[in-house]
């Protein structure tokens, strides 16, 4: 009997799909629940599961576009397995955040994790650029390589013919981009022409946040099993803010305003398909340890391909970070139909003056990009202006804005 497989599907308002890769070859035997291919919607990649096990017929090839509820390959229910064919396992396609996945039971292998003592984001850059390892000395702790010893390395003027990646040959090479892509492509253009985009900007002293960071990190990371991130810190100065300014935290319907008594914040992380935006529900009532945990709950969904389309819909607000690729300064582009991004930088040493002194301190610029049709400037700034104090004032973040001796008089 050969069980037609059909497309599910993967969201409301969601017509039709992209068969952006197989995992499995035309007569492979597959086991039920054994993962055959990976389909681009314009919101997610999602996996395809067998739902019987036998021999698979193709009926789609990849880039094919195919509606929602279409036969895209047969299963053959009644085959035996052949001799001596291993059974595949299946739902073990995980591998550690910061390295490239590779898919078991398939022909198909991406970038193989890079094996060496780095950081997650050195591992990226260095699978990123194809860096042959031996030639790096890492100066963190044991020698640990890091983002800096990546960057310092190539700004060094090494040797071009060992690049990974460049041959010379003046070759040119297409690719169709992806429904995915494609999407947000068209999404950017209409922001830009949608809205009244305006960006706003300001910086932020973070000696008090790293200081703060530096001296219960380790206390922090023992007691709830996550790493004490800025994100956290950001986050949670977002909420307060929002609340203090809910024009921020809304949208234009048509004619109509709507604003949220709640703040499901996106934060956009790097995925091997592109940036992705999981949104943190109630991020106002939680915690700086759930907040650390969740966005790396979701990180890692984002970067094994495993993120759900539910998991990135809704969402009143976004933080966008650049700074972990060096970002000093940019215009980030509102996540529509938000009215309003939020964009954190690297942080550098700057001189800046202090009581009348000058002294070297950690800043970071941030940017907050929103729609002027819903957000006055008067708005906008006294937003970033209060992310800005309390992040300069992490205690405040506690006592919705203020300082604990303000809360305890009832000023």
């Amino acid at each position: 009997m050969a069980l037609e497989m059909k497309v599910p599907s993967p969201g409301e308002s969601i017509t039709e799909v992209e068969i952006a890769q197989w995992l499995v070859e035309d007569g492979d035997y597959v086991e039920k629940d054994q993962a055959i291919a990976e389909v681009d919607s314009d919101k997610a990649t999602l996996e395809l599961p067998a739902e019987e096990a036998g021999i698979i017929t193709l009926k789609a090839a990849e880039g094919d576009v195919v509606k929602v509820g279409a036969v895209v390959c047969l299963i053959d229910t009644k085959a035996e397995r052949p001799a001596g064919s291993p059974k595949t396992e299946v739902g073990s396609t995980k591998l550690e955040v910061g390295s490239q996945k590779t898919e078991v039971g398939s022909t198909k292998t991406e970038k193989a994790a890079v094996s060496v003592k780095a950081t997650p984001l050195a591992k990226e850059m260095i699978a990123a650029n194809g860096i042959d390892t031996k030639k790096l000395a890492g100066s963190g702790n044991n020698g640990k390589i890091t983002k800096n010893d990546i960057q310092a390395y190539l700004t060094s003027g090494i040797n071009t013919e060992s690049i990974a990646g460049w041959g010379g040959t003046r070759n040119e090479e297409t690719q169709k981009m992806s429904m995915l892509r494609r999407k947000v492509a068209q999404r950017l253009v209409a922001v830009k022409n949608e809205t009244a985009m305006l960006t706003t900007f300001n910086e932020v002293d973070m000696k008090p946040v790293m200081d703060l960071r530096n001296q219960y990190k380790d206390k922090f990371r023992e007691k709830h099993d996550v790493n004490l991130g800025f994100m956290s810190f950001f986050t949670k100065a977002v909420t307060e803010a929002l609340r203090q300014f809910p024009a921020v935290n809304a949208m234009i319907d048509g004619d109509q305003m709507i604003f949220h008594d709640y703040a499901d914040i996106g934060i956009a992380v790097s995925s091997p398909k592109g940036l992705m935006v999981p949104v943190l529900r109630n991020a106002e009532k939680m915690s700086l340890a759930e907040i650390e945990a969740e966005i790396k709950r979701l990180a890692v969904k984002a970067r094994d391909g495993k993120i759900d389309i539910s998991d990135m819909e809704g969402g009143t607000f976004t933080i966008t970070n650049g700074g972990v690729f060096g970002s000093m300064l940019s215009t980030p582009i509102i996540n529509p139909p938000q009215s309003a991004i939020l964009g954190m930088h690297n942080i550098v040493e700057r001189p800046v003056a202090i009581n009348g002194k000058v002294e070297i301190r950690p800043i970071m610029y941030v940017a907050l990009s929103y729609d002027h049709r819903i957000i006055d400037g008067k708005e906008s700034v006294g937003f970033l202006k209060a992310v800005k104090e309390m992040l300069e004032n992490p205690s405040s973040i506690i006592f919705g804005g203020k300082n604990p001796e303000e809360v305890l008089l009832n000023l």
